[in-house]
């Protein structure tokens, strides 16, 4: 497994003495990056049993047992300070996960413990465990996923529609989104006119209906998982929003999405994007 933890200041490689020989590595036994645990609330009347009324995912805490290695003594303090020093950095930390494909997968943590060493242990290397909690439960792809409808460098829609570009009336089509990771993710779309009322509808029919009119150059940005509507300045545009929007994700796997946009020209663009999250990592 190899784990990386870095701050604003400094990035470390958890399998350093596998690679190298010498730096910071993760031995075996480290928690807490299976499945995270639940808050259930459960309804009880006067009849036997209880009704399921759904679940909350805590924040997960996260026990890494190192192994520090250096060259000399010296060399042991200078990584101790290191690992010091980014621990203590209070801008925040970052654990990513690199799977076997070299894909990095990244969840925000936080330093709550752990970190005792024996300073007479040994003359190059010392261990320890540090624990960190991740208030979400989730590990969020690096690099998200685009697809791109319209403009001329673009991908067009699904092949079966690759000739029905933007062009001066309308635009709809159908879309495949391949979410890779464990629980659904949220789309982030990005259209740019000219254009008005985009509609994105989920595969279970979901829509989200925006009404108003992009000139040409202008952007908008809408963000399922935040619930915002902006445009490329950053100002709110959610009053636009049809009646009862509908902030939809899609499910793990390969689902089929629509999304549409009226007058427009060649110059309108669409690109959503996605970024793949997990629960489990190994």
């Amino acid at each position: 497994m190899k784990l990386e933890l870095s701050s604003a200041s400094d990035r470390l490689r958890l399998d350093g003495f596998e690679t190298d020989g010498m730096g910071f590595q993760a031995l075996a036994g480290i928690t807490g990056l299976g499945l995270p645990q639940l808050s259930v609330q459960w309804l009880e009347g006067a009849g036997d049993g209880a009704a399921y009324r759904g679940r909350r995912v805590l924040p997960r805490d996260i026990d890494i047992p190192l192994d520090i290695v250096g060259r000399d003594r010296a060399h042991l303090s200078e990584l101790v300070t290191r690992l010091a020093r980014v621990l203590a950095d209070e801008s925040g930390l970052t654990l990513t996960y690199i799977d076997s494909t070299g894909g990095r997968w990244s969840t925000p943590v936080a330093w709550i413990g752990g970190g005792e060493m024996d300073a007479g242990a040994g003359m190059r290397d010392v261990q320890t465990v540090i624990t960190l909690r991740a208030p979400s439960p989730y590990f969020l792809a690096d690099s998200p996923q685009t697809v791109t409808i319209g403009d001329a460098t673009a991908s067009p829609f699904l092949s079966s529609l690759s000739s029905m570009p933007l062009a001066s009336s309308q635009a709809i089509g159908s879309v495949e989104l391949a979410n890779e990771g464990d629980v659904p993710a949220f789309p982030v779309w990005e259209v740019t006119g000219p254009g008005d009322n985009f509609k994105a509808i989920s595969p279970t029919g979901k829509t989200l209906h925006w009404t108003g009119t992009l000139a040409a150059g202008q952007k908008l940005i809408v963000d399922m998982g935040a619930g915002t509507v902006k445009d490329g300045t950053g100002a709110n545009r959610y009053a636009l929003l049809a009646p009862a929007p509908h902030f939809w994700s899609v499910a793990p796997g390969t689902s089929t999405v629509t999304a549409s946009l009226l007058n427009t020209t060649t110059a309108s663009k669409i690109v959503c994007s996605w970024r793949p999250r997990k629960w489990v990592v190994i």
